[in-house]
């Protein structure tokens, strides 16, 4: 999961929701507000191509 940290829409209390729900959870606030793609895209980016390459394997 990534997240914005300083998201006034979906603030940071709604991820750690999912940490209590999801199982082996891949956890990751970032320092950005509701567009955290604008603002750490390549990051984030990268972030979701490694999680999909361990799917893959």
């Amino acid at each position: 999961m990534v997240w914005g940290k300083n998201d006034a829409f979906f603030p940071e209390s709604g991820a750690e929701a999912f940490k209590k729900d999801v199982q082996n959870i891949d956890y990751n606030i970032y320092e950005t507000g509701h567009f955290a793609l604008e603002e750490e895209g390549d990051a984030i980016i990268k972030k979701i191509r490694s999680f999909m390459r361990k799917l893959n394997k």
